[in-house]
């Protein structure tokens, strides 16, 4: 797990998550872990209700095993997940794995101008 942690720790989408938050959300999300023997190397997290929504995030594979298709692999078991198979809409954010996605039928929002968040800056983090 500490490699995870490390992972986060430095990637843009993660810098700054306090570990605690970490925890509860992985506590809170299907999670799925890609190991070479004992060596955690990749990871996805689900954040969903099963049927109608699941948000894809905090996927990686490490940097010394990437180029090999395991993050196509990693992508595409979480999709066929018999639990997850069947939810209706996928969501998302990368800055960089576009292509990637493109490939398990992921694309742009429609209407990007209807959707909307709330962000809440960490504990500490100020606004």
């Amino acid at each position: 797990m500490q490699a995870v942690y490390d992972f986060l720790a430095q990637a843009y989408w993660s810098k700054g998550r306090p570990r605690e938050r970490t925890d509860e959300g992985f506590a809170n999300s299907l999670v799925f872990g890609l190991y070479d023997g004992e060596r955690q190397i990749g990871l996805a997290r689900v954040i969903t209700d099963y049927s109608i929504v699941a948000y894809l995030c905090d996927v990686f594979i490490d940097e010394g095993y990437r180029g090999n298709g395991l993050g196509k692999w990693l992508v595409e078991s979480v999709l066929a997940h018999p639990n997850l198979k069947d939810v209706r809409r996928w969501l998302l954010v990368t800055d960089d794995a576009h292509e990637l996605y493109r490939r398990y039928d992921f694309t742009a929002l429609d209407h990007v101008e209807n959707w909307m968040q709330r962000l809440q800056p960490f504990p500490g983090e100020g606004g």
